[in-house]
């Protein structure tokens, strides 16, 4: 079934105006996208900032009247109606259509992430298995494919490793993979372990080799290689709790990190780890480092 859908340009101010405007016409969803690619770095605890120029898009059944939508938006705001455009969108099977835009990838020289539903390229290869369907970290993300290309190029064999915010499981996944002995996973939200459960018995990783916990629950540990994928913010200043969790000579590696907030990171970490020349791509930094 094809929908209708309108799109307004609108400012902050006005979005919840039309939003409940728009949702008492009978939109049977509304939702918000950037029209100038501006992006909002790690907003306030309890706010959900929008951009200075945003585009409102709500969504219709097919056959609504909205001939008369521009009076309507104003009679019930009180205000001339925004700029905005109604078009056709054709429906079509979602899911599938991501599925399908979803392949393989390699990172570095031995490793293959594989969605669940599609042949390893190279069988002989390390592939992990991931079903990305709660979008915890899939790999297409700069910062996580940082993270991989860099756990491929690393000598894994023996080592403890510690996934610090473990999201899909797919760090530290990847790093029992290629080798190590043992990998634990912490993450703030109860969804994330239980993404990285499914993962880690998706790729035949049992529970005694990966435990997962809540950070109140994180037995006290260092681990020979520390990852921590998370934001900038958080790494600072967390920094002292990291540092404790990666053993002296131990290897760290932190990334969720914009270029601008580079020099912020390594301030916070360079007293006690020696750290590497930053890796860069598209804008995302990842810091790695020696503990001294």
């Amino acid at each position: 079934m094809p929908w209708l859908q309108v799109r307004l340009a609108i400012t902050p101010e006005q979005a919840e105006t039309y939003e409940d405007a728009l949702l008492g016409m009978g939109a049977v969803s509304v939702t918000f996208m950037d029209a100038e690619d501006q992006p909002i770095f790690e907003p306030d605890l309890g706010t959900t900032p929008l951009w200075s120029h945003t585009h409102l898009l709500a969504l219709f059944e097919a056959d609504a009247d909205l001939d008369m939508l521009p009076a309507q938006l104003e009679l019930m705001t009180g205000s001339p109606a925004p700029e905005l455009l109604i078009e056709s969108i054709e429906d079509q099977d979602w899911e599938r259509s991501w599925m399908d835009n979803f392949r393989p990838m390699c990172f570095g020289q031995r490793l293959w992430i594989v969605p669940s539903w599609h042949a390893a390229p190279e069988p002989d290869a390390v592939n992990l298995l991931l079903d990305p369907g709660l979008a915890f970290g899939t790999g297409t993300h700069p910062t996580t494919a940082l993270c991989l290309q860099w756990l491929d190029g690393q000598d894994l064999a023996d080592c403890e490793l510690l996934d610090f915010g473990c999201g899909s499981g797919i760090l530290a996944i990847a790093g029992l993979l290629l080798g190590a002995r043992e990998a634990v996973g912490t993450d703030i939200d109860p969804q994330a372990l239980e993404a990285s459960r499914d993962n880690a018995g998706r790729n035949g990783i049992s529970a005694a080799q990966f435990p997962l916990y809540l950070p109140a629950d994180l037995p006290p540990r260092q681990a020979d290689v520390v990852v921590a994928n998370i934001l900038a913010g958080p790494l600072v200043s967390l920094a002292g709790q990291i540092t404790s969790l990666v053993k002296p000579g131990g290897r760290l590696a932190l990334s969720g990190i914009l270029a601008e907030q580079a020099e912020e990171v390594c301030a916070a970490y360079r007293n006690t780890f020696e750290l590497d020349p930053v890796a860069e791509k598209e804008g995302w930094i990842r810091i790695t480092g020696k503990r001294r």
